[in-house]
């Protein structure tokens, strides 16, 4: 049996969708145990001003376009209904046979927030706990032009350093993406378009693409493992 942990930070709800996808599809392999946990915010003396400045408001401007206070209210619903998630914890990586990563992408890369906990998470690094065990990415982003590849390809360097093996989305069994429809999706891992205002929710097929993402990892995991127990 193979573990899979699936960890994701979502301010919006896309990433949360996503990674329900995700350990939907991880679940579709046969003796696949998932856990579905949480990165945590920053404490609210650290969250970035925009949440808390009353004068960002919707009516000109970049404000408009991407409708800052409207986004302040779903960023507060949507706290509330991860309230059921777990918050992730070194103990959650131990355990894991491979971990799935899900987060928005913020100017071509990952949020902060991820960035902080990757490096909360450095004694993984010294330990070698994370080595030889598979790996994928997922993420959102404003439109096909905001970065979201860029953050996949640069979330994978980090992620190497813990000794990790990377898993992508073929094209033989992504089609979906083979398109000039205005979803996401790409070789590096499943993506999910959220709209300028992020308005837009995760699409049939961004969701599909997202299943296929945890159940490769799972498949690759429990080979792994399998493996591994045949050589002790």
């Amino acid at each position: 049996m193979a573990n899979i942990l699936v960890v994701f930070y979502s301010a919006f709800g896309h990433i949360r969708q996503m990674a329900q996808s995700v350990c939907e599809g991880a679940k579709a392999i046969e003796k696949t145990d998932v856990r579905c946990v949480k990165i945590p915010e920053f404490t609210d003396r650290l969250i970035p001003a925009i949440r808390e400045n009353p004068l960002m408001i919707d009516k000109k401007g970049i404000s408009a376009t991407f409708q800052i206070g409207k986004r302040k209210e779903n960023y507060e619903r949507e706290s509330e209904k991860q309230k059921i998630f777990k918050t992730a914890e070194i103990e959650d990586f131990h355990w894991a046979d491979g971990v799935i990563w899900g987060f928005p992408t913020y100017f071509g890369s990952m949020p902060s927030q991820v960035k902080y906990f990757l490096e909360t998470i450095g004694d993984l690094c010294v330990e070698g706990a994370l080595e030889g065990k598979p790996a994928g990415i997922f993420t959102s982003a404003g439109s096909i032009h905001s970065g979201h590849e860029a953050a996949i390809l640069t979330s994978i360097v980090p992620l190497l350093h813990f000794g990790m093996i990377i898993i992508g989305l073929p094209y033989t069994q992504n089609p979906e993406y083979l398109t000039d429809a205005p979803i996401g999706g790409t070789p590096y891992g499943p993506t999910v378009l959220a709209g300028p205002d992020g308005s837009r929710k995760p699409s049939d097929d961004e969701l599909k693409m997202a299943g296929r993402l945890g159940r490769n990892v799972a498949y690759i995991a429990n080979a792994l493992c399998m493996q591994r127990e045949r050589n002790s």
